[in-house]
């Protein structure tokens, strides 16, 4: 039975991915700190859960020992330091794989995702795309994540370990704490009669569901190699697409109000807003044999049934999503606002 270690497992990516390697005969191991984060479903299947700071370099490595798992998967790994450590352990490992991000990349005027002006790709975007400089900020905000992930890529592709870096764009899955499809999912929940979108709703930013990573993972698993792999669905569905296949799987219909750019900036604000298209090429994937799960509409559904499950209503009518930081999430829900320009722009019709 091969067997698998997961940092940072009970995470989204983590989660599916120990769910895809069980129902693969896997014997999986998930490590994080905190133990009430442990999804009752993976205990279930059988999946160990061991308590540990990601910096606990001695009790990963006793937990690792010397050698003899498959797979060792880092959904955790910021930093260079972060990355020297995991190359510490991937010797214990005959495949090692490190969650990066599409933050990593900039556009030809060297803007990024996190940057002030919003980048404007030509294409496409490949591995082969320049990235940030290594290594600059806060690693956990704003540009700095982005470029915190270069050095940590840095640091392990220039070591003598067979690490594949994945880089996904907008995950999705069950467990999420800031899951982006809540500003829909509320919405059906809130009976809301009518969906502003901004630009309308035409804002591309590509979508990675948490099963189709865990797809790719097990691919690399079984061909370990010093690479980098775009990592992301099988569409790039536009925000509007995203509205419509979450209300679909809800059964609910609601007006689309589709905003022009010159609209009040407050109305319509969603997560995947962008200035052009944002599309990673996942051809490096599929040539290794990566074959996603489903399409986005066919995947999210697992984050829209967790979060339903999860859902409370209020005396207000209004729904609120359990162990999530709502509050990040107000500034989407401006209904009064929504409900000021439905009345004076489009009931008069």
């Amino acid at each position: 039975m091969p067997s698998a270690v997961i940092l940072g497992g009970t995470g989204v990516i983590g989660s599916a991915t120990a769910r895809r390697l069980v129902g693969s005969g896997w014997e999986v191991t998930v490590v994080a700190r905190n133990p009430l984060r442990m999804p009752e479903a993976l205990g279930a299947l059988g999946v160990r859960f061991v308590s540990c700071d990601r910096s606990d370099i001695t009790t990963l490595r006793g937990l690792l020992g010397s050698s003899g798992h498959d797979l060792l998967v880092d959904c955790v790994c910021f930093t260079a330091h972060d990355a020297e450590t995991l190359l510490g352990l991937a010797g214990a490992a005959g495949s090692t794989v490190m969650i990066s991000s599409k933050a990593v990349y900039v556009d030809d005027a060297g803007n990024n995702v996190n940057s002030q002006v919003a980048p404007r790709f030509r294409g496409p975007i490949t591995e082969e795309q320049p990235v940030m400089a290594p290594g600059i900020g806060d690693p956990m905000i704003g540009e700095g994540y982005g470029s915190h992930k270069v050095a940590a890529e840095q640091t392990l592709l220039d070591g003598n370990q067979p690490v594949t870096v994945i880089r996904p764009s907008k995950v999705h899955g069950a467990g999420g704490t800031q899951p982006r499809e809540w500003v829909f999912v509320k919405r059906c929940l809130d009976r809301r009669t009518a969906f502003l979108l901004a630009d309308g709703g035409r804002s591309v930013d590509h979508t990675s569901a948490a099963a189709n990573l865990a797809a790719l993972i097990e691919v690399v698993a079984a061909r370990p190699e010093r690479r980098i792999l775009n990592g992301a669905d099988p569409d790039a569905p536009s925000v509007l697409d995203i509205a419509r296949a979450i209300a679909g799987h809800l059964d609910y219909t609601f007006e689309e109000v589709l905003l022009e750019p010159d609209a009040d900036p407050l109305l319509g604000a969603h997560p995947w807003r962008t200035a052009q298209p944002i599309v990673l090429d996942t051809s490096a994937a599929l040539a290794l044999g990566y074959v996603p799960v489903g399409d986005y509409a066919q995947t999210v559904v697992e984050a829209v049934d967790w979060m339903t499950g999860r859902a409370e209503i209020g005396d207000n009518g209004a729904a609120t999503l359990a162990g999530v930081d709502n509050d990040g999430f107000e500034h989407f829900f401006n209904y009064e606002r929504e409900d000021h320009y439905m009345a004076t722009n489009m009931y008069g019709r």
